[in-house]
Formats: C-alpha cells, structure tokens, sequence
C-alpha cells in the first residue's frame, strides 16, 4: 500500500509534520468521565442551553460556544507541553502568535 507523502511544512529544513498520535487503546480520545464522545457533550450542552431559553431569542451563540471551548482546550494543551507555546502552536495547528493572541485573551498570559 503505497503511503501519502508527509505533509512539510513551508519553511525550509522544517521537520516534516506528525500525524496525530493514536490514543491508547485504554483511552478514549475526546471523552468525557462517562465516555461520551465530545460532540455528544456539546450537542447535550446546546439541548440543555435552547431548553433554558424556553424560547427566548439567542444572538452571538456562535462566539459564546468558541469562548467556552477553546479556554478549557488552551489550559490543557499548556499543561500538557509544560507552556512551551511553540509545540503548543503546532499540536493546534496555529502559529505561535495566534496562540499567544488567545492565550492573552483568556487571560492566560500576560502581555
């Protein structure tokens, strides 16, 4: 079976990017404690949200759900690379600069 070629990044002599790592096979990738997948989690959230406004008009949904996401996501992927913000950038796939523009929004790191 032939394999695709690595994706390469586009400075020259950077190293060629990882796929993303398969999680072990006694851990489910993007569960929650009672082992629902994360879109299941979100799609309870926004049942649970449109039932609370028994109605009511919503705006700004969109940014109010990136908000509550991506702040929880950013805390963990910094721990998980101890705050090196370079391997961090590139596990979420941003540069560096946009990862410190959020970090600093969510008031992660000062400026």
């Amino acid at each position: 079976m032939k394999r695709p070629a690595p994706n390469v990044r586009g400075r020259a002599g950077a190293k060629a990017a990882r796929p993303h790592a398969k999680p072990a096979a006694n851990v489910a990738a993007l569960t929650d404690l009672d082992h629902r997948p994360l879109h299941r989690c979100v799609e309870d959230a926004m049942n649970a949200y449109f039932a609370a406004l028994d109605g009511e008009d919503t705006s700004g949904l969109f940014d109010l759900v990136m908000t509550e996401v991506e702040r929880p996501m950013l805390e963990c992927v910094m721990r998980y690379v101890a705050d090196n913000q370079c391997r961090a950038a590139a596990m979420l796939g941003v540069s560096r600069g946009t990862l410190r523009k959020k970090l600093i929004r969510h008031g992660l790191l000062e400026r």
